[in-house]
């Protein structure tokens, strides 16, 4: 293996992380079609609504008794529209599982399920007071996303386009200046439809890409699941190999020196 990928090491909050793809828990048809889909994933990490964990009822089945190995668990924050809201959720999850590393997200409109940035920017600085290392959900813009880093946030992650959308990656010059700006983990959350989406946004540099509805609701969610996991390894590859430039006119494979 050549140095580069050697060397290539995905932490997030000095926690370090075998695969770059973080897969949701959501939109699955049950819960061993979710297990299956994670371990074709590759997946280290999985997303989980804190608002939606079944913690009272013990007779009911949950996720961790369908996976076959450990699994990081990030819960979130998924459906809260404001900040006392996201803070009472991130306190509960870390109360019932003494979790610490989590993901915030603060929605502002309920159609389009844009971030309410104001709200995330506040959430976020009180959270790090508190200990929370925070991976924030957020809008593609580089001021905020610059803010966010310099709140203490341990990731970043800008919306490709609307949650559950699968329009792909719509704003790639914010991305890359994110990633070019960034110190921090960038790891592009929400709206990725395909793998290919998935590989533009490693070859962009971004560090990661957290996926849920592409794989979920695709008609065959296993094989989804896999093509993922293949598209972002691809697509990091090709970041670090360096692509070639692009030119205007064309600059044929073999000289037209020396031809016969």
């Amino acid at each position: 293996m050549e140095d580069s990928l050697r060397k290539d090491i995905f932490k997030v909050a000095n926690l370090k992380l075998k695969s770059r793809l973080i897969v949701g828990t959501g939109k699955y048809k049950s819960f061993f079609e979710t297990a299956k889909a994670i371990e074709a994933s590759g997946a280290d990490m999985v997303t989980v609504a804190v608002r939606r964990v079944n913690i009272t009822n013990k007779k009911k089945p949950i996720l961790t008794d369908y996976l076959k190995k450990k699994i990081i668990l990030l819960p979130n924050t998924a459906g809260c529209f404001n900040s006392k809201e996201a803070l009472r959720t991130l306190r509960l999850a870390r109360e019932m599982g003494g979790w610490k590393l989590v993901k915030l997200e603060v929605l502002g409109d309920r159609k389009t399920l844009f971030p309410n940035m104001i709200e995330t920017l506040n959430s976020t600085k009180i959270l790090v007071k508190e200990g929370f290392k925070v991976m924030v959900y957020c809008s593609d813009d580089p001021l905020f996303a610059k803010q966010l880093e310099d709140y203490g946030a341990s990731a970043i992650m800008p919306l490709a386009s609307p949650i559950g959308s699968g329009l792909g990656l719509q704003n790639k010059i914010n991305i890359s200046i994110i990633v070019q700006q960034s110190k921090i983990p960038v790891i592009v959350d929400a709206g990725i439809g395909t793998a290919s989406d998935a590989t533009i946004a490693m070859e962009l540099g971004c560090d990661g890409v957290l996926i849920n509805t592409a794989i979920a609701k695709a008609s065959k969610p296993i094989l989804m699941a896999k093509a993922f996991r293949d598209a972002v390894i691809s697509g990091r590859n090709s970041f670090l190999a360096g692509r070639m430039k692009k030119r205007k006119y064309a600059n044929p494979s073999s000289t037209f020196k020396g031809l016969i």
